[in-house]
């Protein structure tokens, strides 16, 4: 349990490091140049190793077990998780939830946490997808507190949206592949 908190704490310190402390992060940027960036990525996925290593040796404390039609619910929301996180990859004004969602990846993050959150009903879960999901929270307010209002871009063309739909099916199979390669069957039954 230990290194799943490590690496929780690493992924929301280095999130959140620029935004707390940006003159630290700024002075460490001039320092190290684009060394910094590298810096940041290997901490990254230093936390992302951290998490999975600790989730997969926690010890299973249940503390709820979800009725078997969560998991639909679960589906659903990591769909439209991967589909709105994957509006960030384009200009706000290219797809629909760009122009609907001032957040689109924190809220496509969240979605896939809640999705997790309920159906799986353990201790560890609960540390690490309630951890990442007020981790996303938490990161969207601090990003409004800075920007102030927003205003939405006009509507998005048709075109983009289909590429998104057809991307966002791939992924959603490549990671139901890996989830069962790991032994998870994702959609129940």
């Amino acid at each position: 349990m230990a290194l799943l908190i490590a690496g929780l704490a690493l992924w929301v310190a280095l999130h959140l490091y620029k935004r707390v402390a940006p003159a630290s992060r700024e002075a460490l940027s001039a320092r190290l140049g684009e060394a910094s960036k590298g810096l940041m990525a290997v901490g990254l996925v230093i936390s992302v190793v951290l998490m999975t290593i600790g989730y997969r040796a926690a010890d299973v404390v249940i503390l709820w077990d979800a009725p078997a039609f969560m998991t639909g619910i679960n589906n659903l929301l990591v769909v439209l998780g991967f589909y709105i996180f994957g509006a960030s990859a384009r200009p706000k004004d290219k797809v629909w939830v760009g122009t609907k969602l001032r957040h689109p990846q924190l809220t496509g993050f969240s979605l896939w946490a809640i999705g997790h959150l309920l159906v799986n009903g353990d201790l560890a879960s609960v540390i690490l997808f309630g951890g990442l999901l007020v981790w996303a929270i938490v990161n969207a307010r601090i990003l409004n507190k800075a920007a102030g209002p927003w205003t939405p871009p006009p509507r998005a063309p048709m075109k983009s949206e289909i590429v998104l739909i057809v991307i966002t099916v791939v992924l959603v199979s490549v990671v139901a592949a890996i989830h069962t390669w790991l032994g998870y069957w994702p959609f129940g039954g």
